[in-house]
């Protein structure tokens, strides 16, 4: 297959942050010569019924996707965040009342997000036939190595989860599984997260849309244990899962739509080379333990659509390879102390609190109540989570 047009930005992954980058570029550019490469169908039809998990999206990504109208109708606020260890002293309430903000975070089934993007992309593509618009929206079952497209820079938006990656340059295996589903609550309290460190990871309960006692579920553990959970009965998985949160956020009902999702870190330390630059799960895949991934991954998007319209916007400005080059090094520098902060703070979560050694335990607990004690610190850390480093 061979392009007619010589483009200006090749975006390759039509995932969320893929498209997030695409819009972002053609509403700072109408005029854009930009081609995505997507492997989903163009249709929504098999999006529909995709993936249904609940993905957490900060009250600084919202900000961001409510730019290009990309918030999606169905997802739950967060105005609470209760933290705390099974079995051991410390805890930590957040709420939305301290920091000033409508929410902390919300809830977000993946395929929505994935759909209302899809929704704006199309939006803005409507407005941009107004206009002289080189945009391109292809669909491959292959690599697009295999197409014949020239692009003067190339965003590298493809990612995927753990383990299928076929990159691993930095990083480590957390030696965890996340079991996800959702769990029903007798008189679950609204628009709370909870979130409890047990001795193999994070379990966390977290909104849904379907309703204030139906809450989403990530189970972190160890992956035999996590399959020997899998495999339990709905009885005997109910009164386990009991058993390790105890009965402070109440009694569980129904768990239903369990999966395993293996755990891992993998980062890129350099993320441009010469025209390309990498972004979202193909610069970084992160624990979920903070719920920071989309997150980081909407942040790169955002700024990188910033520093592409700065470059193919103005006519007069030189856009030669060695220009290009030193724009993407500049993006990079710039995202450096966010992507830093954040991998580190997810990395350093997701092993700390998995430890048992007396020590750390003890450390944990202190810390937690630190935090509980301390506002300038808890507000620190609840604007990272929100906002990222700037």
């Amino acid at each position: 297959m061979k392009s007619a047009i010589e483009y200006d930005i090749l975006i390759q992954g039509g995932g969320p942050v893929g498209l997030a980058c695409a819009a972002w570029c053609l509403q700072k550019n109408p005029g854009s010569k930009l081609v995505l490469v997507d492997r989903n169908p163009i249709d929504d039809a098999d999006l529909v019924s995709a993936d249904s998990r609940g993905i957490a999206l900060s009250h600084g990504s919202k900000l961001l996707l409510d730019t290009i109208n990309a918030w999606p109708t169905d997802c739950a606020d967060i105005h609470r965040v209760h933290v705390s260890q099974a079995g051991r002293f410390g805890r930590a309430l957040m709420t939305r009342e301290e920091l000033g903000q409508d929410a902390l975070g919300h809830i977000i089934r993946y395929r929505d997000i994935h759909l209302a993007l899809r929704k704006a992309l199309r939006a803005i593509q409507t407005r941009q036939n107004q206009t002289e618009s080189h945009f391109s929206w292809l669909h491959i079952d292959n690599d697009s190595e295999h197409l014949n497209i020239q692009a003067k820079c190339i965003v590298h938006a493809e990612g995927g989860l753990f383990k299928k990656q076929d990159w691993v340059e930095s990083g480590r295996d957390y030696d965890q599984s996340a079991l996800v589903g959702l769990v029903e609550v007798e008189n679950a309290a609204t628009h709370q997260a909870w979130e409890r460190f047990t001795a193999e990871g994070p379990l966390a309960v977290l909104p849904s849309h379907y309703g204030s006692n139906i809450l989403n579920l990530v189970w972190c553990g160890s992956p035999e244990s996590s399959q020997q959970r899998l495999n339990l009965s709905d009885t005997d998985f109910l009164l386990a899962l009991q058993k390790e949160f105890g009965s402070r956020i109440g009694r569980f009902l129904k768990i239903q739509d369990r999966r395993l999702y293996p755990l891992g870190l993998n980062y890129r330390k350099v993320i441009t080379q010469g025209n390309e630059v990498w972004v979202g799960n193909a610069a970084q895949t992160l624990h979920p333990v903070a719920g920071q991934g989309l997150n980081l991954g909407l942040r790169d998007a955002y700024l990188l659509a910033e520093t592409l319209a700065e470059i193919f916007s103005n006519p007069r400005q030189e856009q030669t390879s060695h220009h290009i080059e030193n724009a993407l090094q500049k993006y990079a520098q710039s995202r450096q102390a966010d992507r830093t902060t954040t991998i580190g703070l997810t990395d350093f979560m997701a092993r700390v609190f998995t430890s048992n050694l007396l020590p750390i335990v003890i450390g944990r607990g202190l810390a937690l109540t630190a935090l509980q004690w301390l506002p300038p610190i808890k507000t620190a850390l609840a604007r990272q989570m929100m906002f990222g480093r700037r």
